[in-house]
């Protein structure tokens, strides 16, 4: 269990012991996006530069940095013989 999970245990039994019920807003973990069902999180880490420049470069495009990571991946499968999957 996560140490926010065992934070959230933990509160809930001492709202049980002192005959409260816990805030349903805490136990109740929040729908997905309807964008984001049947997907999976895809992420690395880089530098701050990296994380600037492509900040950057999706604002001066108008678009999102999805987006760009979607275009990147789709020349790297084409790079590699692979078909582009064409998510974004």
């Amino acid at each position: 269990m996560s140490k926010f999970g065992a934070m959230k245990q933990q509160r809930a039994e001492k709202a049980d012991a002192i005959g409260d019920s816990p805030d349903p807003a805490t136990t109740t973990p929040a729908p997905r996006a309807a964008a984001r069902q049947g997907k999976k999180a895809v992420s690395a880490y880089f530098s701050p530069a990296v994380s600037r420049g492509l900040n950057m470069l999706a604002a001066e495009e108008g678009t999102t940095v999805q987006a760009l990571l979607g275009e990147a991946i789709d020349l790297l499968m084409r790079q590699h013989g692979k078909h582009p999957f064409g998510e974004r």
